[in-house]
């Protein structure tokens, strides 16, 4: 291990004193150690198991309450077909009642009213075209939206993965270099990590009136989940 040389310097005592040479104690300095950082990655591709829909009613009326009365008798049949087919996190996220105008002549006048009720709720993938359908049977008119996950169960286990070989690949990156250069690692001296996952997001679907019928087979609206991408990172600073 490198090390520098330090000595303390003496002003004279007095104007006419003889200087003498004096030894003087030396001390020593350590260097930092030389390192390496390396950056090691991984991604583990997990199936999708759940599916988060956002679906509602939307109608108009002539009036105000004809057009609420009838969202909510549609949203009652809606919401109770969910919570028959016992979905998870049942939630509403929006009601609304608004005006419709018509431009008249240079004028905006009210023509009707629009009323809509929206809930989002989740439920496995392997059951939602069939649901889907299901609810449009009953009353829904609004398909806003779905999106996919993995179980938290399987999104952990699969970060634990991603994150060992991670690991792994960043020592290998050093050892790689350290024994391209004829230098020997020492130590870990510093471990940094982290963790994300992220869905190509599927398209939008469209809104379905009714499910189809080719003659007397019903078909189910399919709905693919697609994978889930678990990445980890993982940087190693290595004393050599």
């Amino acid at each position: 291990m490198s090390r520098h040389l330090c000595a303390s310097v003496f002003a004279p005592v007095a104007a006419f004193s003889i200087l003498a040479a004096t030894a003087l104690p030396a001390c020593t300095q350590e260097a930092p150690p030389r390192s390496l950082t390396t950056i090691g990655q991984a991604t583990v591709s997990i199936p999708t198991t759940l599916a988060q829909v956002n679906l509602g009613v939307e109608v108009r009326g002539a009036t105000a309450e004809q057009a609420q009365a009838e969202a909510a008798e549609r949203s009652s049949a809606v919401v109770d077909l969910l919570r028959s087919r016992n979905v998870d996190e049942l939630q509403t996220r929006g009601i609304q009642l608004n005006p419709v105008y018509t431009n008249r002549n240079g004028t905006n006048a009210i023509t009707g009213y629009s009323a809509s009720n929206i809930v989002s709720f989740q439920i496995e993938v392997d059951r939602a075209g069939e649901l889907l359908d299901d609810v449009v049977e009953v009353g829904a008119t609004r398909i806003n939206g779905i999106s996919f996950t993995a179980t938290d169960e399987a999104i952990a286990a699969a970060e634990r993965e991603a994150l060992q070989l991670a690991a792994r690949d960043a020592r290998d990156r050093a050892d790689v270099v350290l024994g391209a250069l004829g230098l020997t690692a020492d130590e870990i001296i510093r471990i940094n990590l982290s963790s994300s996952s992220g869905i190509n997001p599927p398209p939008p679907m469209a809104p379905r009136l009714s499910a189809p019928e080719v003659g007397d087979i019903l078909i189910a609206t399919p709905v693919v989940g697609g994978e889930q991408d678990i990445r980890a990172s993982v940087t190693l600073d290595i004393s050599y």
